[in-house]
């Protein structure tokens, strides 16, 4: 016989968390099921280890630009202070213990096993049924994807879980794929003083993001000794000797570590979505504007292809919880996602870019202004390079994009983000007074550009 609850979340990623935490102190009875961690990649795997990697590379960044502007330094890069930082404060050593308490300790009851769905409201875990009388929130999460490359399933390449485990720098790296996590990964091990070659499909990095993003990143990665080969096709890989040979068209790169960084799978048959008459080869889950993929069954996070971001899910998931609670509705809204990619400089972006703007139709307006052409980037000096570029529906006069690439790309975002989320009109963020001498500042010069 099925054991009855009130809500079954599968996937303790943050926003897994997060639902089955509020919907247990909301007074009902939740199980909560986890194969891995709880918390999920994010605080174990990916931003917040990550970018304590990235924090300690871009802080000896700055220690090589005090002879631009202040006098000398010698820098020693020592990884073991990293590593232990993210063994020790980030990660408890991979032990999800204290996320663990925090969920039990909300009212969560937690099962430890891989579920499958097997009807609109049944999950199996491990033999066991149980059954939801209100919900199932699926946030199942993904997993590194790995491409179909000959050669590399027989060696032993890295995905973003080893690399942020490693405690040392390899020599020299390869990674494949110049995405955010690709990027990312391969200046911060570069700024450790490894040898680093980045291989990127498409015609240049961050493709998802404006091709001025991607050319300010390639400058700066080139800058640290990063080897940038883009429109590029791996045919073979090989491993011998502790050297991988990664062979593409016209050359074959050597190095003694390698880096997968080819983007995000998910693996709904295994879930059991037939049993909820979806087709089990569907890469993500369509939902409703309550995150519904059924009546009952909500879908949240990585899954529903909305963005592979910590703050999607969570938005997805505070949405998911209002409307099982049947408190004041929300939908869900996309014209307005940020992200940032923490590399140096960050690129931080909200909304459409231009390409995909007019794409739509829209009658596009754009404005730009280079950060180093700004008081505050000129004061600046070392590292300072960037922009604020805008992109307006003329016809509403509103901002339906923008990007901010430069040292706090991803704070200045912020702004833009609201200016998009809001659709304020231009002219009002016009009449705006943006305090000086501050990168912020810059959106007004690019929005003083637009034509």
């Amino acid at each position: 016989m099925a054991s009855e609850v009130d809500v079954i979340v599968i996937g303790l990623g943050p926003g897994g968390e997060a639902a089955a935490g509020k919907l247990a102190r909301s007074g009902l009875s939740v199980i909560g099921v986890e194969a891995r961690l709880v918390g999920g990649e994010c605080p174990y795997y990916g931003c917040i280890p990550s970018k304590m990697m990235i924090r300690a590379g871009n802080a000896l960044m700055e220690g090589r630009r005090i002879q631009e502007l202040a006098g000398q330094a010698a820098i020693t890069p020592d990884w073991s202070m990293v590593a232990h930082r993210i063994r020790n404060e980030a990660t408890d050593n991979w032990d999800d213990t204290v996320a663990m308490n925090r969920l039990v300790d909300s009212g969560v009851e937690l099962i430890r096993g891989r579920a499958q769905l097997t009807g609109a409201t049944t999950v199996n875990v491990a033999g066991q049924e149980y059954a939801a009388r209100k919900a199932i929130i699926i946030n199942a999460g993904t997993e590194p994807a790995v491409p179909p490359i000959p050669g590399l399933s027989s060696v032993p390449y890295w995905t973003n879980r080893e690399a942020i485990a490693t405690t040392r720098v390899p020599e020299s790296l390869i990674v494949i794929g110049g995405g955010a996590i690709g990027v990312e990964l391969a200046q911060a091990f570069a700024r450790f003083d490894s040898r680093v070659s980045v291989i990127e499909a498409s015609d240049r990095l961050v493709p998802l993001e404006e091709p001025e993003s991607g050319a300010e990143l390639l400058k700066a990665l080139e800058a640290d000794g990063v080897n940038v080969t883009v429109k590029a096709q791996v045919k073979s890989i090989e491993h011998s000797a502790g050297t991988f040979t990664v062979h593409l068209e016209d050359k074959s790169l050597p190095a003694s570590q390698l880096l997968i960084a080819t983007g995000r799978n998910t693996n709904l048959g295994s879930l059991g979505v037939a049993a909820l008459g979806i087709d089990e080869d569907v890469k993500f889950l369509e939902t409703d504007e309550y995150m519904q993929v059924a009546p009952g069954v909500y879908a949240i996070g990585d899954i529903t292809g909305k963005g592979a971001f910590t703050h999607m899910s969570m938005y997805q998931s505070a949405i998911a919880v209002a409307h099982i609670l049947e408190a004041e509705p929300r939908t869900a809204e996309y014209h307005a996602v940020p992200r940032v990619t923490f590399t140096d400089p960050e690129i931080g972006s909200v909304g459409l870019t231009e390409a995909q703007a007019r794409s739509t139709g829209l009658s596009v307006r754009v404005g730009r202004a280079d950060l180093t052409e700004s008081s505050r980037g000129w004061l600046h000096k070392a590292g300072n390079s960037g922009f604020i570029k805008v992109v307006e529906d003329a016809a509403t006069g509103t901002l339906v994009g923008a990007t901010s690439v430069g040292p706090s790309g991803g704070e200045v975002l912020g702004l833009l983000a609201l200016a998009v989320h809001a659709r304020i009109p231009v002219s009002t963020l016009r009449s705006m007074i943006y305090a000086y001498p501050t990168f912020h500042r810059a959106i007004e010069s690019a929005l003083n550009d637009l034509q």
